[in-house]
C-alpha cells in the first residue's frame, strides 16, 4: 500500500498488504451431547463466546490507549466506543493511532487518517454488526426456549411410558398368578401328584448352575446367595420380556438415568410346567414358548373397546339401477347386500332360485324396495336415447332443397319424366321397360335452386318402396297418364301421400297422344278426394309430356313455389341423420347404401349406424358417380364402409365412437332376432300344434332361396310371394339377401331341398359348379312379373287335383231277373241321357241313395254294348251288389280329375 503525505517526501510502503477485518476475540469450541426423544444421542460442536465487560459493568478501569505521536494528532471524531456485544477487547482496525503488535509495543509505522467516507462506512458497518448480533442473540434465546419445551415434553412422554410399563407389568403379574392358581386347581382335579414330584428334582437341577455352563451375571452389590433362586415345584423363574431386557436410552438433558436391572437367569426347563396328560398338542408344543392366542387378543380388544363393536351399524340406503333382466348376484352387488338374503326373500315368495339365475325387473324392484333401497328402472332401449330427433335451435336452421317423390301407376311415364328433367336416359337400362328400383337424384331448376327427386317403382309389388319414398319426402308428384286415367297404384300413391301428410302435385302425362283425355283424369281424381285447381280445389296440377318435353319448366316452377310455401330448413352444422333408401351388396365395393341426408352434414370418416349395421364412412358417391367429401341436408349419396348390408328404410345416424356404435347395433340385432323367433314360433307353434295342423289342413310349403341385387327388390319379391299362399300351399323363403349366389347358398339349398332364384344377379363360378354337381336348380330373372308367375305355377303343382262329376243319364228298373251263376240282373229302360258301361252308378230308392258303385254289365237284348241311349231297354248288373228292386232309379255319371291352380 502506498500513500503520499506531502509532496517531496518519501513513499511509505508495507511489504505484505493485509485485508482490514473485524475479528472476534475470546472464542472457544466445545462438544455437547444432544439427545433425541427416541433414545439416540449425537455429539454437536458448539462455540463458547466469552464476553468482555467494559467500564462500570466490571468495575475495572479500561486501559487507556497509547497516545498517538505528536506528528499525527488524533481528531476527536476518531474516538469511538466499541460495539456492544461485539469483541470487547478489539479496537477498530482502521484507527489512526499506531497499530499495537506483540506485547503492545508500537510498530513504528505511522498510518494515515481516515476520510469522512471511510468513517461513515465504518460507522454503518458497526451499526449493522450490532443489529446482527441482536438478532443472533434473539434466535439463540428462542432456540433455548424451544429446547427446554422439547425436553419437558420428552420427560412427560418417558414418564407416561414408564407408567404404562408398570401397569402392563402389574397386569401380567395378576395374569400369571391367576394362571398359576388355575394350574394348581387342575393338578388337584386330575390328581397329577406323581408328575409334580418328578418335576421337583428337574427344576432344582435346572436352577443350580453347572460347572460347564456359564455363570449368570450378578448385579453389583449383591451376594451369590441373593442371586440364587429358590427351588420349588410350584414356582418357576419368569423370563423377562423383551421390553424389560431392552435398556432405556435417555438424553443428556433428561436428568439422571435409572439403573438398568440385570437380566434374571432364565431356564426353559423351569418355565415349562408339567402337563398332566400327553396329547398331540402338548407333544407338538413341547419345545415352544407359549404365546397369547388370537382369540385372547380379540377378547382383550373387545374389553378395551367395550360394546361399541356390538352396536348395530346404520343401514346404507342406495339407489339401485335395475335393467329389464338382472341376475341375483348382480342385484345383490348393486344393493351391497348378501346374495343369501335375496334368495331368502325369493324363497318366501315361493320361488326357488340360484345365485346365477336371472329375474325380471318387477321382481328385482320388489326385493330392492323390501330391503329399503330406492329403485331406478332402465330399459335396454335407453341406448338409443339422443340418437335421433334432437331439436335444433331456430337460429341454427338454414334453407335446404326440397325432396320430391314421383309416384304413380306402372308405365305412366314417371322415369321418362324424370329423365326428361335430368336430361338422362335411365329408362333404356330398365329391364322390361319398367322401373324396379328406387332411385334418388338431384337436379338444378332453371331458377338455380336445387331439387332432390326420388323415383319409385309403379308395380304393385313395390308398395314398401313407395311407402319409404312418401316418408322421406316433402312434396309428392303424382304422375297420371292422360290416356289411361286413374289406376290401382295411382290410388295407392294418393293414400301414401295422405298418410305422410305432404302436399300433392298432379302431373298429367302423355298429353301428346291422340287419345289423351286430361279432363277424364281430373274427373276420376275427384272420386278419391283429390280436387285440382281447375275444378276449384287446392291441389296444383300441370299437363306435361315427357316425350315432347312440354311444360317441364312449369312443373319445376310449381315445385319451387310449393317448397317456398313450406319454408324448408335444416341445421347443416351438426352430426348427420338420414334414411337408407336402398341398399345392395357390390362384390367389388362391399355393402353400399343409398342414403338421403335429412339433417346435419355427413363426412368421410364418420362412424355411422343404420339399423343393425354400423361402419366408418370410407367414401361418398353422388348420383352422378363422382366422389364427394361431404353431403349436406336433402342430398342423396351412396355410402361405402358398412360392416353389413343395412335394410332399406333404416334410419342412419352419426355416433361419437365405435363403442357407442357397437352398443346400439348389438341391441338392435338382439331385438331383430327376438322378432324373428317370435314370428317363427307364431307360425309353427308347439309340436302338438304342428302335428294337428298337418292332420287337419295338410298345408304344403314351397321352399325358396332368393338373392337379389338390392334390398328393396328382395323385399318386394318376398312380399309378392307371401301373398300367393293359400290354406293348402304357401311359399316359404329359406333365405333372402342381396348379392350374388355363393357356394354357401348352394349348400343350404341342397340341405333344405329348395330351388334358388336370382333376381338381377348371377351365381359365382364356385357356386355354379357346386350346383351342377349337386343337381340344384338355379333360375335367373330380371322382371318381377316372370318370377311371380313361375313361382305361382310351381306352387300350383302342389295343390291336390279336384274331382268333378259329369251326369250321363238315368234308368228305371222295370223287372229283376235272377240268373244262375250271375246273380240278379235289372231290366231297365233309359229315361234320360245315356248309360255307359264302366261308369259310376247310384241306386236310388224312395229318393234315398242306397248304393254307389260301378256298372258291371250292360246288355241290349243278348249282346254286350258300350252304351244305351234314351228310350231303349237294357239289362244292368252291379259289381258286388245284389239288392235291387223294381221301381229303383239308377243314376249313371262319370268322374273327371281337374288340376287346380292359384
Amino acid at each position: 500500500m502506498t500513500d503520499t503525505k506531502n509532496p517531496g517526501e518519501k513513499t511509505l510502503s508495507v511489504a505484505q498488504p493485509k485485508t482490514l477485518t473485524l475479528k472476534r476475540s475470546g472464542v472457544e469450541q466445545g462438544v455437547v451431547r444432544q439427545s433425541f426423544s427416541h433414545g439416540r444421542t449425537k455429539a454437536v460442536v458448539v462455540e463458547k463466546v466469552k464476553r468482555r465487560a467494559h467500564g462500570p459493568e466490571t468495575g475495572k478501569p479500561e486501559p487507556a490507549p497509547p497516545s498517538p505521536p505528536s506528528h499525527a494528532p488524533r481528531p476527536p471524531q476518531q474516538q469511538q466506543r466499541p460495539p456492544a456485544g461485539g469483541g470487547g477487547g478489539q479496537r477498530p482496525s482502521g484507527g489512526a493511532g499506531p497499530r499495537p503488535q506483540g506485547g503492545g509495543r508500537p510498530s513504528g509505522v505511522v498510518l494515515r487518517t481516515l476520510t469522512e467516507e471511510e468513517r461513515s462506512a465504518r460507522a454503518h458497518a458497526l451499526a449493522d454488526a450490532k443489529v446482527r448480533e441482536a438478532e443472533e442473540r434473539k434466535t439463540a434465546e428462542e432456540e433455548a426456549r424451544r429446547r427446554k419445551e422439547r425436553e419437558v415434553a420428552e420427560r412427560a412422554e418417558r414418564e407416561a411410558a414408564e407408567a404404562r410399563k408398570r401397569e402392563e407389568e402389574d397386569r401380567r403379574r395378576v395374569e400369571d398368578e391367576a394362571k398359576r392358581k388355575a394350574e394348581q386347581e387342575a393338578k388337584k382335579r386330575f390328581g397329577d401328584d406323581e408328575s409334580a414330584r418328578a418335576a421337583v428334582p428337574a427344576a432344582a437341577s435346572a436352577a443350580t448352575p453347572s460347572s460347564s455352563s456359564p455363570r449368570p451375571a450378578r448385579p453389583a452389590g449383591t451376594t451369590p446367595a441373593s442371586t440364587t433362586p429358590s427351588v420349588n415345584a410350584r414356582t418357576a423363574v419368569q423370563e423377562p420380556d423383551e421390553e424389560e431386557r431392552r435398556p432405556v436410552r435417555r438424553g443428556s438433558g433428561a436428568g439422571p438415568a435409572r439403573p438398568v436391572p440385570a437380566p434374571k437367569p432364565a431356564n426353559k426347563t423351569t418355565t415349562q410346567k408339567s402337563r398332566g396328560r400327553l396329547t398331540v398338542v402338548t407333544a407338538l408344543d413341547a419345545g415352544e414358548e407359549r404365546e397369547r392366542s388370537v382369540a385372547a387378543f380379540r377378547r382383550r380388544m373387545q374389553r378395551l373397546k367395550g360394546h361399541a363393536a356390538n352396536e348395530p351399524k346404520e343401514k346404507l340406503v342406495r339407489e339401485v339401477t335395475i335393467p329389464e333382466v338382472i341376475t341375483i348376484q348382480e342385484l345383490a352387488n348393486r344393493m351391497a347386500e348378501r346374495a343369501v338374503d335375496v334368495i331368502k326373500l325369493l324363497m318366501k315368495q315361493g320361488q326357488m332360485a340360484k345365485i346365477t339365475d336371472t329375474i325380471d325387473a318387477d321382481t328385482a324392484q320388489l326385493i330392492a324396495e323390501e330391503l329399503g333401497h330406492t329403485v331406478k328402472r332402465v330399459s335396454e332401449a335407453d341406448v338409443e336415447e339422443g340418437l335421433f330427433d334432437v331439436a335444433d335451435a331456430p337460429e341454427d336452421l338454414l334453407p335446404r332443397p326440397p325432396v320430391v317423390t314421383i309416384m304413380g301407376h306402372v308405365d305412366h311415364g314417371k322415369t321418362s319424366l324424370l329423365d326428361a328433367i335430368r336430361k338422362t336416359n335411365v329408362v333404356s337400362g330398365e329391364a322390361g321397360g319398367i322401373t324396379q328400383h328406387i332411385g334418388a337424384y338431384q337436379v338444378t331448376a332453371p331458377s338455380g335452386a336445387k331439387i332432390t327427386f326420388i323415383d319409385t317403382p309403379g308395380h304393385a309389388a313395390f308398395t314398401a318402396m313407395r311407402a319409404r319414398g312418401a316418408k322421406v319426402t316433402d312434396v309428392v308428384v303424382l304422375v297420371v297418364a292422360a290416356d289411361d286415367g286413374v289406376m290401382p297404384q295411382t290410388v295407392e300413391a294418393i293414400q301414401h301421400a295422405k298418410a305422410a301428410k305432404v302436399p300433392l302435385i298432379v302431373a298429367i302425362n302423355k298429353i301428346d297422344k291422340p287419345d289423351a283425355k286430361p279432363e277424364r283424369v281430373r274427373t276420376e281424381l275427384l272420386q278419391h278426394e283429390v280436387q285440382v285447381e281447375t275444378f276449384g280445389g287446392d291441389t296444383l296440377e300441370v299437363e306435361v309430356s315427357a316425350k315432347q318435353k312440354t311444360n317441364l319448366d312449369k312443373l319445376l316452377d310449381i315445385i319451387g313455389l310449393q317448397s317456398e310455401i313450406l319454408e324448408l330448413k335444416a341445421n347443416p352444422n351438426r352430426p348427420a341423420e338420414g334414411t337408407v333408401i336402398e341398399a345392395k351388396l357390390d362384390r367389388g365395393r362391399g355393402p353400399v347404401a343409398t342414403v338421403l341426408v335429412q339433417r346435419g352434414t355427413l363426412k368421410v370418416g364418420d362412424i355411422v349406424v343404420a339399423g343393425a349395421e354400423w361402419g366408418r364412412v370410407r367414401a361418398l358417391v353422388s348420383d352422378t358417380g363422382a366422389s364427394i367429401a361431404t353431403a349436406g341436408p336433402a342430398v342423396p349419396v351412396e355410402v361405402l364402409g358398412f360392416n353389413g348390408t343395412p335394410e332399406a328404410g333404416d334410419r342412419l345416424a352419426v355416433v361419437d365412437n365405435e363403442a357407442r356404435a357397437r352398443e346400439v347395433t348389438d341391441y338392435r340385432s338382439h331385438q331383430k332376432r327376438e322378432k324373428q323367433a317370435a314370428r317363427a314360433t307364431g307360425m309353427r307353434g308347439s309340436l302338438e300344434q304342428m302335428m294337428s295342423q298337418l292332420k287337419t289342413s295338410g298345408r304344403k310349403e314351397f321352399p325358396l332361396l332368393i338373392k337379389g341385387d338390392v334390398q328393396g327388390s328382395v323385399e318386394a319379391i318376398v312380399g309378392a310371394l307371401e301373398k300367393l299362399g293359400t290354406d293348402e300351399v304357401a311359399a316359404r323363403v329359406i333365405l333372402s339377401g342381396v348379392g350374388g349366389i355363393t357356394e354357401s347358398d348352394v349348400t343350404l339349398a341342397e340341405a333344405s331341398g329348395t330351388a334358388i332364384i336370382g333376381f338381377n344377379v348371377r351365381a359365382h363360378k364356385e357356386a355354379r359348379e357346386a350346383a351342377e354337381r349337386l343337381g340344384i336348380e338355379i333360375r335367373y330373372y330380371n322382371i318381377i312379373y316372370d318370377l311371380v308367375d313361375d313361382v305361382k305355377k310351381a306352387m300350383s303343382g302342389l295343390l291336390p287335383p279336384t274331382t268333378r262329376e259329369t251326369m250321363l243319364g238315368n234308368a228305371l228298373i222295370l223287372q229283376v231277373f235272377n240268373i244262375t251263376k250271375v246273380g240278379k240282373v235289372a231290366g231297365c229302360r233309359v229315361t234320360d241321357g245315356v248309360v255307359q258301361r264302366g261308369a259310376n252308378v247310384r241306386l236310388i230308392r224312395d229318393n234315398v241313395v242306397i248304393h254307389e258303385g260301378k256298372l258291371g254289365q250292360l246288355k241290349h237284348l243278348k249282346d254286350d254294348v258300350r252304351e244305351v241311349t234314351t228310350g231303349h231297354e237294357c239289362g244292368m248288373s252291379f259289381e258286388n251288389y245284389q239288392d235291387i228292386r223294381v221301381g229303383d232309379i239308377i243314376e249313371c255319371y262319370r268322374l273327371e280329375t281337374v288340376q287346380r291352380s292359384l
